[in-house]
């Protein structure tokens, strides 16, 4: 705690935001001490803000090091481009600063100061190649306020960064559901803590553990919470684990979805959001087949009382199970770090703007809709790779090798946003478009729900099809086509 209170702090950036920083940290004593800000403004150099005094540009660090050495920089430029970040990054890291921390994007507190406890230790994300979409939290969660709120998976990457952006929203209750608890535990901690110091505004948070795949639970709480919105972004979603536990992805994913869609629509929900995936378009896995199917169940379930749509994005860096903390903790022992292919790549998007662009979507989406988020270009994988080996200081191929380990199973080479038979519509709202679209299945959803069931919930009089593997996929490719049948997949 000593060490926290003395620590000496330089910020970046003599902006507002710097600006509402540093007062922040002078007020309560106990994050350390700002001893100057940098700013690369030559108008700026030489005043005092607060008794602060601006020394001058980044690029001069070292010289200032001589006379005040400090512990720690916060880059506090919240609409800084990435190559900005880039060089502002490595001037402070050249000049040795131990412990260099970011202030979030814009787009994260646009309505609101920024707050110490919001600052992170930077990150490769933060230098991706795409500019964030800037949305302003505060309007586009009006349709929020007061009301009561479920996110579902609220422990996982998505839901928690769902639920910390809420509460922005002025929501009544902030219901934060998910089947495990520590996770659920984690997030609920934190938002707690973001609260305390004075983030957001105030809404009850209802920690809820549970299981989507119990139908008769889901009944029960739906109708005790009494929720007007859900956020439904729970789900079983690492592709090679699922493709070896496909029953498992299916109930989860597709009856689990169903669970909570029947009580919703049972006790008047008014909103419904369900978080999908860009493997649902054409999917060839078990996974992206689940979410297909989810999906599908979601945009059935629209009535006049109910408005339920869909939100589709690709991958979102720094989730948990992303190639992101894999990448990290790779560097860190070492290495190799593993590609798949040096062709691969996938579609990209910040945790903080897919979750700002699904709030907004759920907010002026249309009933019974299918959205999806404009991910920009993809990316290659191998040089993702390449600039995190650099980021923490290392040269691939000299200090940290690379190696190509080939598709494991459900892997594509190149990712697709949607299918053939599905077209892309701009609507009014910046990265939000709409997908035109025909319903599938051929109106037999039900008939192929009733088909899976037995294969995820024990029926007596048909024993022989539970967990049957084989018989799964192959009641999937009768429906899916583009589903991959592997070689000797085992019965159970």
């Amino acid at each position: 705690m000593n060490r926290t209170k003395n620590k000496r702090i330089y910020i970046v950036g003599a902006g507002l935001a710097g600006q509402i920083l540093a007062s922040e940290i002078k007020s309560r004593g106990t994050f350390g001490e700002v001893v100057a800000f940098l700013d690369d403004d030559p108008g700026k150099k030489g005043k005092e803000i607060e008794g602060i005094r601006i020394l001058g540009p980044v690029a001069d660090i070292e010289e200032h090091l001589k006379t005040k050495p400090v512990d720690e920089a916060i880059i506090a430029i919240p609409n800084a481009a990435h190559r900005d970040l880039e060089r502002i990054y490595a001037e402070l890291k050249k000049a040795g600063i131990g412990s260099i921390r970011i202030l979030p994007r814009l787009s994260q507190f646009i309505d609101s100061p920024p707050h110490f406890i919001q600052t992170r230790e930077i990150d490769p994300q933060d230098f991706l190649k795409r500019k964030p979409a800037v949305i302003s939290l505060r309007k586009s969660l009006a349709y929020l306020r007061g009301q009561r709120v479920l996110i579902t998976g609220a422990g996982g990457s998505i839901g928690s960064e769902l639920s910390r952006q809420l509460l922005h929203g002025g929501a009544q209750r902030l219901y934060l559901f998910d089947h495990e608890e520590n996770s659920l535990y984690e997030i609920e901690k934190e938002l707690k803590l973001l609260q305390n110091a004075g983030v957001g505004e105030t809404a009850s948070l209802v920690p809820v553990v549970g299981e989507l795949k119990d139908r008769d639970y889901m009944d029960f709480i739906i109708r005790r919470l009494k929720a007007d919105v859900i956020f439904h972004c729970a789900a079983y979603k690492h592709v090679p684990m699922m493709e070896a536990n496909s029953v498992a992805a299916v109930h989860n994913n597709v009856f689990g979805t169903k669970n909570l869609v029947d009580a919703a629509l049972k006790y008047s929900v008014s909103r419904f959001v369900l978080v999908s995936t860009d493997k649902a378009a054409d999917p060839v896995c078990v996974y992206g087949a689940s979410k297909m199917l989810a999906e599908e169940i979601v945009l059935h379930a629209s009535t006049d009382r109910t408005h339920f749509m869909v939100v589709r994005f690709g991958n979102v860096l720094s989730s948990r199970g992303s190639i992101v903390p894999l990448f990290r903790a790779q560097i860190a022992s070492g290495g190799p770090v593993t590609v798949t292919d040096p062709e691969a790549s996938r579609f990209f998007m910040t945790l903080p703007e897919s979750a700002s662009l699904i709030l907004k979507a759920g907010g002026v989406g249309e009933a019974g809709q299918l959205y999806i988020l404009d991910m920009g270009k993809q990316i290659m994988i191998r040089d993702l790779a390449e600039q995190m080996i650099r980021f923490y200081g290392f040269t691939p191929g000299t200090d940290i090798q690379i190696k190509y380990t080939g598709l494991r199973p459900g892997d594509v080479l190149k990712e697709t946003l949607y299918s053939a038979d599905e077209t892309p519509e701009k609507t009014s709202y910046p990265r939000i478009n709409r997908l035109i679209r025909k319903p599938r299945f051929n109106g037999d959803l039900d008939c192929l729900l009733e088909t899976l069931r037995p294969i995820c919930s024990l029926d007596p009089s048909r024993e022989g099809e539970y967990r049957n593997r084989r018989l799964l996929r192959s009641i999937l490719c009768a429906y899916i086509p583009t589903i991959r049948v592997p070689e000797n997949e085992p019965e159970y």
